[in-house]
């Protein structure tokens, strides 16, 4: 099935809908599709967990075992939501025509990008995880508007800051289909940055390599 490019009203309002979810993100709806979608489902439910796990880090009445349980967690979540991320830009830029296929899931995918198009810092697959962040500020701001047990203060002030961060994501994803645009028009063009966290590589995280190397003597 071929790939249909994401637009900014899209990824918000697939976003927007996922959080609303029954079960989610424990429970998960099927994707759109079993490419560019569900990679982008995949990355905004990973988000979802690590966000979870973000706020139960903070407990200050349990014992250290259970944060080191979330931290560990969060590890997990980080590095899968990274992995997600990296796969919607390959199946961006493949869609696009940008990237050779064959090699776009390795870690030098060859362009096919044209004379002249200027290189964007920020990948489309890094925007729409900053989108899936936005959603999930959005939403939670939004429920603070909601609560009874704080005052008037609290509410107005999170009203006034929730106006903030729905602008923002409009901001941001209307520069997510000026870039696509670009891209489309060969104007521009971004790659794939493999982020190559070594702290969750115990080949390369100094420490996890130490105690490897305790273990053997």
């Amino acid at each position: 099935m071929p790939t249909t490019l994401a637009t900014g009203a899209a990824v918000t309002a697939l976003h927007d809908a996922l959080l609303d979810a029954p079960g989610w993100p424990a429970k998960e709806p099927a994707a759109r599709d079993d490419g560019l979608w569900s990679w982008i489902q995949t990355n905004h439910r990973f988000n979802c967990l690590l966000w979870a796990e973000e706020d139960l880090a903070r407990r200050t009445q349990v014992g250290d075992a259970e944060i080191a349980a979330n931290k560990r967690a969060i590890d997990r979540y980080n590095q899968a939501r990274n992995d997600a991320t990296e796969r919607v830009d390959e199946l961006l830029l493949t869609a696009l025509g940008l990237v050779d296929p064959a090699s776009a899931r390795t870690d030098s995918p060859l362009s096919t990008v044209r004379a002249g198009s200027r290189l964007n810092s920020e990948t489309a697959g890094s925007m729409i995880d900053r989108l899936s962040i936005m959603a999930l500020k959005v939403h939670a701001m939004r429920l603070q508007t909601q609560r009874r047990d704080v005052d008037d203060a609290h509410r107005s002030s999170s009203e006034g800051r929730l106006q903030r961060l729905q602008q923002q994501r409009a901001d941001l994803a209307g520069c997510l289909d000026a870039l696509l645009a670009d891209c489309r028009e060969g104007r521009a063009h971004f790659k794939v940055y493999r982020q190559f966290k070594m702290y969750n590589d115990p080949r390369f995280n100094p420490a996890l390599v130490s105690e490897q190397h305790a273990r053997r003597t």
